[in-house]
């Protein structure tokens, strides 16, 4: 039986099986090129490669089905919204993208009837997808967001609405996980097999590493559609690191069910590598380099890294994983930490790690993870005693976590002192000692720093600086500071001979009949 548009979208929707999507799809085009559906969804299925990354070499491709559906008067709100679209994966240009969305909106709301007002739910539905593609810094989620909620109020069964919605709510941040997993429910309660939604809720779960729940989707999405090839990665990802023999089984099944790929032999590589197996792994990514090509296949160069570093040879690892990087394709969170893991070894590579954080923290929508690329990136300053570099991070982790811990307090403070930023650290170690006066290290932070201040006893600042400490020995606990106070009145006293042993050999130094002196 042939395959209609419809069967063309649900293989799209399976992720690994978008090679398909894309066949079925490009014959609904060819039996009918000005059908706007078929049209629209070509372009689509181009911009999609057999992953769930985009394709940059397929925007230019969908780009140029739309611009051609419009030469041949297909002037259809569905084609300008695929036309948005593009205008956001291609340079990310919101304005000129809504400004094609709300033409489609405007077009497609009913003037008359009982829909009098109401707009096509199928268009604000491509809209919100248009909007949850790429990552967070792509597009306009809560835009998306809000033309969801309009068309599930107007189109009450359709699950994808919901689907979408939760994605556009992952990319609004990790703090939404919760509004994500709501609108996935959603659509599941539309469409109770719909395991695309059970997926995307087991993909939440795996990132918080629920290991119930996030099994519990995921074999939910297998029962809904076994031959669905996402869930069955999933579980091969998530137990490559923990049982390689139970997870072999799963990739098994993903093979089975996705794509006759090369790209696909990529997991295999990657299994053999999980199984310890480095030499063939690297056989393995080398065979599908030759036949597929690195440009096709970019995770390869990570994959080389991985197994060369496990192999000893640091220096072909770190090439690997900079030319990866380099690349900039299929960029995923937990890369960067091998990253940071091989240029850390080598120094004078601080910047170039550090500017790898810093893409981690811009694609991650994490708080915590957020948080641990930040803490990396001091630590890495820090190991390479860059201290006022190490003070920045610390900065920005004290400020993304809005509160200090004693251990926060503590590394700050240390971090200034090391970067002799004297006036920072007082500052730190009065908040410190605010914070914790009982402890120790704030106060012999403080008293180096005012010390330190006055690295030649001549200008005095570390005196005065020295008095404020006394004075909190004071109030915290005079008794018990007693030998403090003792040895800073000392370093006072010392200042005072210093200068009036300096005052005596200066020839302009006098003392007037009067008891004043000069100058």
């Amino acid at each position: 039986m042939a395959q209609s548009i419809p069967d063309g979208i649900k293989l799209l929707q399976a992720v690994y099986k978008n090679k398909s999507a894309k066949d079925v799809l490009q014959k609904a085009y060819d039996a009918n090129p000005k059908d706007p559906q078929a049209i629209y969804w070509l372009g689509i299925a181009n911009v999609a490669k057999n992953r769930e990354v985009l394709s940059a070499d397929g925007v230019t491709a969908a780009r140029g089905i739309y611009q051609k559906a419009l030469q041949d008067g297909v002037n259809d709100p569905l084609i300008w919204v695929g036309q948005g679209t593009m205008d956001i994966l291609e340079s990310n240009n919101i304005n000129a993208a809504k400004q094609k969305f709300e033409q489609a909106i405007t077009a497609t709301t009913e003037t008359r009837g009982k829909n009098k007002g109401k707009p096509s739910a199928a268009i604000l539905n491509a809209i919100g997808f248009a909007n949850s593609l790429g990552a967070s810094t792509v597009g306009d989620p809560l835009y998306g967001i809000e033309k969801l909620k309009q068309a599930a109020a107007i189109d009450l069964t359709n699950p994808d609405i919901m689907t979408v919605m939760g994605i556009c709510y992952l990319k609004t941040g990790g703090e939404n996980g919760g509004e994500a997993v709501k609108a996935f429910q959603d659509a599941i309660s539309r469409d109770p097999k719909n395991a695309r939604a059970m997926w995307r809720i087991g993909k939440v779960y795996q990132s918080q590493n629920n290991k119930e729940s996030l099994e519990q989707y995921f074999n939910n999405a297998i029962a809904a559609d076994p031959t669905s090839p996402a869930p069955y990665l999933e579980l091969f990802n998530y137990y490559s690191n923990r049982d390689v023999v139970r997870a072999k089984g799963y990739l098994d099944d993903f093979l089975k069910y996705a794509d006759k790929d090369p790209l696909n032999d990529f997991f295999y590589a990657e299994y053999l590598f999980r199984a310890g197996k480095y030499s063939e792994s690297l056989a393995k990514a080398k065979e599908i380099e030759a036949s597929a090509g690195l440009a096709s296949a970019p995770r390869l160069s990570l994959l080389y890294a991985y197994n060369y570093d496990r192999l000893g040879d640091s220096v072909a690892a770190r090439d690997n994983v900079i030319k990866f990087f380099d690349a900039k394709l299929d960029i995923q969170s937990q890369d960067y930490e091998l990253a940071v893991k091989l240029l850390s070894k080598f120094p004078g590579r601080e910047a170039q790690t550090v500017g790898y954080l810093e893409q981690a923290i811009g694609n991650d929508t994490s708080r915590v993870n957020k948080l641990g690329y930040m803490n990396q990136a001091a630590a890495l300053y820090g190991k390479a005693k860059m201290y006022k570099e190490q003070l920045f991070w610390l900065n920005k982790v004290m400020v993304a976590k809005g509160s200090m811990a004693e251990s926060d307090y503590y590394y700050t403070t240390l971090a200034a002192l090391n970067a002799k930023d004297y006036t920072q650290t007082m500052d730190y170690a009065k908040k410190y000692m605010a914070a914790f006066p009982d402890k120790p290290q704030p106060y012999t932070f403080y008293k180096r720093a005012a010390i330190g201040s006055d690295a030649d006893t001549t200008s005095g600042t570390g005196v005065e600086a020295l008095k404020y400490l006394d004075s909190v020995y004071d109030a915290v606990n005079k008794e018990k500071y007693k030998k403090d106070i003792f040895l800073n009145k000392y370093y006072a006293i010392l200042y005072y001979i210093k200068k009036t042993n300096t005052l005596k050999k200066s020839p302009d130094f006098k003392v007037k009949s009067d008891g004043t002196k000069t100058p």
